[in-house]
């Protein structure tokens, strides 16, 4: 009984946590601990409607979809050759939020959550191909690393966040685990990669 509830415990921890909270996630940082506070209201939620559809809502119901019609399970279609084409619709969905940023003139450093979450799924993808990594705790490293980017440039004490963050990220970690969907090496590639991708994303942006 212990292991089903641990199992049923894993699934929904791993369903919370998906990896496309990152941008989303980003955006309520952003505009929670940077002076984009003071941004009307009215734009604020705007910005955070358009990352929820197109960087939650479309690639998660468009990979809900490609999976039912090939009438895969979910461990089915975590396996390494199955998952290229919803790495595909992912990227597809967040290049498609950012140039719809772009048209609108939305600020560089707020579209630049995109650009990170962007080449997060980018370079999972391509270390898929021969090497199956977690983007699951990419993505958890994705906001980890983006905080402590943030911290140094805006001079915010980041530490109980941090604990936060980095605890979910063991929960994370050890739900793919429990799930047999990655190994321990699989998930400490993918959140160290996530973090180094978004910290040096973040202070390259800003000190170029």
């Amino acid at each position: 009984m212990r292991q089903t509830q641990l199992i049923f415990a894993a699934r929904v921890l791993s369903m919370v946590f998906t990896p496309f909270y990152l941008p989303l996630v980003g955006m309520i940082a952003l505009f929670t601990f940077s002076y984009m506070s003071l941004a009307p209201w009215q734009f604020i939620l705007r910005i955070l409607a358009i990352t929820y559809i197109f960087t939650v809502l479309m690639p998660t119901l468009l990979i809900h979809l490609y999976r039912r019609s090939n009438g895969w399970t979910l461990i089915e279609l975590g396996r390494k050759e199955k998952r290229m084409v919803p790495y595909a619709i992912s990227i597809m969905c967040y290049t498609a939020c950012y140039t719809l940023m772009e048209i609108g003139h939305i600020p560089h450093f707020i579209s630049l959550i995109l650009l990170i979450a962007l080449a997060i799924q980018i370079t999972c993808a391509v270390i898929n191909v021969w090497w199956k990594i977690s983007t699951h705790t990419a993505a958890i490293g994705g906001v980890t690393g983006a905080l402590q980017a943030y911290a140094l440039l805006i001079g915010f004490n980041p530490t109980w966040w941090l604990c936060l963050v980095i605890t979910i990220a063991g929960m994370v970690g050890t739900s793919r685990m429990l799930l047999r969907q990655h190994t321990l090496w699989q998930v400490s590639a993918g959140f160290l990669l996530g973090t180094a991708i978004a910290f040096a994303a973040i202070l390259i942006s800003y000190l170029c």
